[in-house]
């Protein structure tokens, strides 16, 4: 069991979706289920996330992905309080035209942005985007990015003369709708990755790792941000395999590699290794590249790190197995669930609807307090006559 008795646990939590701009099907490392993933298909996501309840949904960033920036924008106005965090990407985008398209953003979506500041940990993509610096380098021109992209959005007149960055009486003529400026999210192990967020970031992403490792993050995080005089809050990034019972979940988690072969898995990994980044280097250690220790910590499975890189873990059970798990998360500080799961249309009906109700969420997720449960048919009618009763898990 974990010790959280120093750590301040969370009393609520928002859940956010994911958008699988890089691809989505009902099997990993394989084109055998896979599906199409059209503007029609995320706008059905986004939607089905926006009617459920989800405080916001997550659009990848890379090379195989389509861009988020643009697929936000058409998204945005066929929905009414879902949130976008979409990728900032110091190093890509000089920090005064990113504030411009931030706020451009916020504004025509009636402040429903969220910025998720992306370093990058892939040095063979980053030199194919024409950034060649390196792991140290990269963090010291996020810590100037945002340095000065922050003032601008703002409202700041920004003179900055950096190692890497210079700006002469930058300035921001339309602010965005949220105030200061749209939150910023953010997700890096490394030591260099903790003090940008100890000195920037509103809200530091971990990938799911077993609670005691993310424990850790947090107390050096948090010492970090009082240093600066500052607080951080926390969220988590997972996949989530929910079943009616524990051993169907188990039986999911399986089907969904049962495609992956060994040599597919090895190479999957071999490009793993080749990224300097300290979250993908802590994902991949968590199995080994082994499809026999997928299991890392109760209910938490590898599985999905074999081939996915980033975010590699699920929590796999009945819904209220997983809803526990989710309150041991909480109970270190977590109060933001960034979450996914194949196929992501199926699966953010499966999770809000077996999930959100043994959860203690924030008034952001789920149905507004007060709103009407059912405004239309639930369940089909029983004999053409009787409402069939709604029912709700005990947490």
């Amino acid at each position: 069991m974990t010790d959280t008795s120093d750590l301040v646990p969370a009393p609520e939590a928002n859940v956010l979706w994911f958008l699988p701009t890089h691809g989505d099907g009902h099997y990993l490392g394989t084109s055998h289920g896979a599906r199409a993933v059209s503007l029609g298909y995320l706008r059905q996501i986004a939607q089905a996330a926006d009617q459920l309840g989800y405080y916001g949904v997550l659009i990848p960033t890379g090379r195989s992905c389509e861009d988020s920036w643009i697929v936000a924008s058409a998204l945005a106005p066929a929905t009414e309080k879902l949130r976008y965090l979409i990728a900032v990407r110091p190093g890509l985008l000089e920090p005064a035209v990113a504030a411009r398209m931030t706020a451009t953003l916020d504004r025509i979506s009636d402040g429903r942005v969220l910025i998720n500041v992306v370093t990058g940990g892939d040095p063979v993509e980053n030199r194919g985007d024409g950034f060649f610096l390196d792991h140290a380098e990269r963090y010291e021109v996020t810590d100037e990015f945002l340095s000065i992209y922050t003032r601008l959005l703002k409202g700041e007149d920004v003179t900055f003369t950096g190692k890497h960055l210079k700006v002469e009486d930058g300035k921001l003529l339309y602010p965005p709708v949220q105030e200061p400026h749209p939150p910023l999210f953010f997700g890096g192990s490394s030591p260099a990755a903790h003090t940008v967020a100890a000195k920037h970031i509103q809200k530091y992403l971990t990938w799911g790792e077993p609670p005691a490792a993310v424990a850790g993050k947090i107390r050096d995080i948090k010492a970090r941000a009082a240093a600066e005089g500052r607080e951080v809050s926390f969220g988590i990034r997972l996949h989530v395999i929910v079943r009616d019972t524990n051993e169907k979940a188990w039986e999911a988690a399986e089907d969904l590699i049962r495609h992956v072969d060994e040599n597919t898995i090895a190479e999957a990994q071999k490009v793993f290794l080749r990224m300097d980044s300290e979250g993908q280097r802590r994902m991949s250690a968590l199995h080994g590249g082994d499809r026999t220790k997928l299991e890392v910590a109760p209910n938490l499975w590898a599985g999905v790190g074999l081939v996915r890189g980033g975010a590699g873990t699920a929590l796999v059970g009945d819904p209220q197995t997983v809803a526990e798990r989710m309150k041991e998360y909480m109970s270190l500080g977590i109060d933001t669930f960034v979450l996914s799961g194949y196929p992501h249309l199926e699966e953010a009906y499966r999770f809000a609807e077996s999930v959100f109700p043994l959860l203690p969420l924030a008034a952001t997720t789920g149905r507004a307090k007060g709103e009407i449960l059912h405004r239309g048919p639930f369940g089909e009618m029983i004999g053409n006559t009787i409402v069939p009763e709604p029912k709700v898990s005990a947490s």
